[in-house]
C-alpha cells in the first residue's frame, strides 16, 4: 500500500494566541477608559467663573471638545469613517452601562477591524458620558455671591452671567453682548422703539384719576397734583418713584434735569406739614428756572396718618387758582426736620407707605423705585428700552428680574459725573466712593463692583453681570429698576427703625429673582459723603424695628413666599 503524503504544517500554540488577543484587547480597553474618564473631568470643569472682559461684554464659556484617544487617531489613520449611527441614549446612564457597551463592541470585533471596533467604542462611550442638555439639567457652580440657584430651564441659561457661569453647548459666537437678540436693530425712530417695547412687555395702561384714598391708618391724597403729561402708555417711558417730606424737595429740580422722564412722588405731609407742603410744590412748579421740567414731569401725591390730618384740604382744582408769590424764599430753605409737625409730635416717617404709594400711581411698566437724593445718569430712559427693544438672550430667561443700579457718593464741592467715564475718574482721585462705604458697605455692595468700575463706558446700555442676594450679599439693600409685579415693601416699618428693605430683598431672594446689574447706569448721591453718626434714638427703634422683623414680620414671609437656601433677612 502506498503511504499517506507529508505535510508539513506549522501549528501555534492556542494558550499563546488567545494570551495575545486578549492582552491587545485589554490594553484597548484600559486606554477607551481613560479616554471616558478625561473626557467626564473635563465636562466638569465647564461653567464656572463670571469674570467679564472689556466693558460689558459677556465671555460665553467655550464648550470644550470630546478628549481624543490614542485609539481613535489610530483609527483615523486607515482612512475617512463613517460615524456610527447609535441608537438614543437613555437618561441617567452610569458608568457601569457605558462599560459594558464597549466590551459588547470589543467582544464582537475581528482581528483585522479590532481597531475600528475600539474607536466606536470610545464614540459610543464619550456619548453616553456627555450630558443631554434636554434631559438632564447641568451643575450650577456657586456663583460670587455664594448662592447656587436651581436652574428649571436649561435652555434658558447663558454662559457667564449670574449664577454660575454655565457655558452653552455649541455655542455660536463667544461674544453673547448685542450679538444674541431676535434680529431687532435699534434705528432711532421713537415711535417704532415704543412699539417694539410694546409687543415684548405684557402690559397695560393705568388710569391717571385724582383720587382719595385709605391705605391701612393712612388717607392718601392720589395724584394730587398731576404732571402735564397726562395720562402715557405703560411702555412709553420709565417712571422715577419715590417719596419725601417738603424738606427735601430741593432735589427735584436737580433729579429731573438728569432724569427727563415721568416722576411720582410721594409727599408725607401730616397736620401742619400739609400747608408748606402743598406751597414747596407751587414754588417748584412756578418759581424757578427749571420749573417747566417739574410742570412737565412731576406727579404729586400728599399721604397723613388718620390721626394727624390737616385743618383744611382743598381740592385739587383749587390749589393754584392764585399764582404764588415768587418773592419769596422757597418754604423748603433753611428748615431742618426738628422745624416739621413730625418731629414736634415724635412721629416716625412711613417710608414704606411712601414707597409704595408712589410705585402703585406710577402709569408705566418699569418703575425705578428710588429715594429723591440719588440722582441718576442722564440719558438712561431711552437707553434701557432699547436695551428691552433689542431683546437679547439674557432678557429672555424665565427667572424673574430686576435691574439694580450701582450707586456712589461724591464730595460735597464736587460735581456730579455725568457718564461712566467721568465717574471713573472721581473714583480714581478719591472725589467719589461707593454708596454708604463709611456707614454700610455691605448694604450697597454690588456684585463684581470692582470690575464694574474698571470696565470701559459703552455707547449701549446692556447687563453687566446677573447676580443673586445670597452669600456676602444677603443683605444687599439694591435699588433696582423694576416692574409692578415685584414685592411691597412692608409698610409697617419706619426709617428710623432702619432695615425698611429687608423684608423685601428676602421675598426678592425666595422667589428666586435674578439681579441684572447694568452695565453703564448709576446712582450719585447728592453731594457730601455721609459717615456714620451716633443716634441714640435710632439705635433703640432699631431694636425695636429687628424684634418686629424677627418674631412677626419673617415668620410671616416664610408662611407668605417660602423659604429658599441661602436667602436671609
Amino acid at each position: 500500500m502506498e503511504s499517506p503524503k507529508s505535510y508539513n504544517m506549522r501549528f501555534e500554540p492556542l494558550g499563546q494566541k488567545m494570551f495575545s488577543r486578549r492582552n491587545w484587547l485589554l490594553r484597548c480597553s484600559i486606554l477607551i477608559n481613560i479616554a471616558v474618564i478625561l473626557y467626564i473631568g473635563s465636562q466638569l470643569m465647564i461653567g464656572g467663573g463670571n469674570n467679564f472682559a472689556n466693558g460689558g461684554s459677556f465671555m460665553l464659556q467655550e464648550q470644550q471638545q470630546p478628549v481624543v484617544s490614542a485609539l481613535q487617531m489610530a483609527a483615523a489613520s486607515q482612512g475617512p469613517q463613517q460615524p456610527p449611527q447609535q441608537p438614543p441614549i437613555a437618561k441617567h446612564r452610569d458608568l457601569a452601562e457605558i462599560f459594558e457597551a464597549e466590551e459588547r463592541l470589543l467582544a464582537n470585533a475581528d482581528a483585522t477591524g479590532a481597531a475600528a471596533a475600539a474607536a466606536e467604542a470610545a464614540a459610543a462611550a464619550a456619548q453616553a458620558a456627555a450630558p443631554q442638555a434636554p434631559e438632564i439639567a447641568p451643575v450650577i457652580p456657586a456663583n460670587d455671591s455664594g448662592g447656587a440657584p436651581v436652574v428649571n430651564d436649561p435652555s434658558q441659561v447663558i454662559g457667564n452671567i449670574g449664577a454660575g457661569g454655565i457655558g452653552v453647548p455649541n455655542a455660536p459666537n463667544p461674544e453673547l453682548n448685542n450679538t444674541q437678540s431676535d434680529g431687532y436693530i435699534v434705528t432711532g425712530d421713537e415711535k417704532e422703539l415704543e412699539e417694539r417695547v410694546r409687543s415684548l412687555i405684557n402690559c397695560y395702561d393705568r388710569d391717571y384719576h385724582q383720587q382719595t384714598l385709605q391705605r391701612g391708618d393712612f388717607w392718601v391724597l392720589q395724584n394730587y397734583v398731576r404732571a402735564e403729561h397726562g395720562e402715557i402708555k405703560c411702555h412709553e417711558s420709565i417712571t422715577y418713584t419715590t417719596h419725601a417730606d417738603y424738606t427735601f424737595l430741593d432735589n427735584l429740580i436737580p433729579l429731573l434735569e438728569r432724569w427727563n422722564a415721568p416722576v411720582s412722588i410721594a409727599m408725607h405731609a401730616p397736620g401742619t406739614d400739609f400747608q408748606p407742603t402743598v406751597d414747596s410744590i407751587r414754588y417748584l412748579r412756578e418759581c424757578l428756572p427749571g420749573s417747566h421740567l417739574v410742570r412737565a414731569y412731576t406727579t404729586f401725591h400728599i399721604y397723613f396718618g388718620t390721626k394727624h390730618i390737616p385743618r383744611a384740604v382743598p381740592k385739587p382744582q383749587d390749589v393754584f387758582k392764585t399764582g404764588y408769590n415768587c418773592t419769596l424764599p422757597a418754604p423748603y430753605f433753611n428748615i431742618t426736620s426738628g422745624h416739621l409737625y413730625k418731629a414736634q409730635k415724635k412721629l416716625l416717617y412711613p417710608v414704606n407707605v411712601g414707597r409704595n404709594i408712589a410705585r402703585d400711581s406710577a402709569l408705566t411698566h418699569f418703575i425705578l423705585a428710588s429715594d429723591i437724593e440719588l440722582y441718576p445718569n442722564p440719558g438712561l430712559v431711552k437707553k434701557f428700552l432699547e436695551m428691552i427693544a433689542r431683546n437679547e438672550q439674557y432678557l429672555r430667561r424665565k427667572a424673574p428680574r430686576v435691574f439694580p443700579l450701582a450707586i456712589f457718593e461724591v464730595e460735597e464741592s464736587s460735581p456730579v459725573p455725568h457718564d461712566k467715564t467721568e465717574l471713573q475718574e472721581f473714583l480714581r482721585t478719591g472725589k467719589a466712593i461707593p454708596f454708604h462705604k463709611r456707614v454700610c458697605a455691605s448694604c450697597h455692595g454690588v456684585p463684581k463692583s470692582k470690575e464694574w468700575m474698571s470696565a470701559n463706558e459703552t455707547d449701549e446700555l446692556s447687563v453687566f453681570h446677573i447676580g443673586k442676594r445670597t452669600g456676602y450679599y444677603v443683605h444687599w439693600e439694591p435699588i433696582y429698576i423694576g416692574t409692578h409685579a415685584d414685592p411691597h415693601y412692608d409698610e409697617r416699618l419706619s426709617w428710623e427703625g432702619k432695615s425698611d428693605k429687608m423684608p423685601q430683598g428676602y421675598a426678592l431672594c425666595v422667589l428666586d429673582y435674578e439681579f441684572h446689574i447694568l452695565d453703564n447706569a448709576f446712582l450719585v448721591h447728592k453731594p457730601g459723603i455721609k459717615v456714620l453718626k451716633k443716634d441714640n434714638r435710632r439705635a433703640m427703634l432699631s431694636g425695636k424695628t429687628n424684634q418686629l422683623i424677627r418674631k412677626i414680620i419673617y415668620p410671616e414671609l416664610k408662611i407668605m413666599y417660602g423659604m429658599r437656601r441661602g436667602c436671609a433677612i
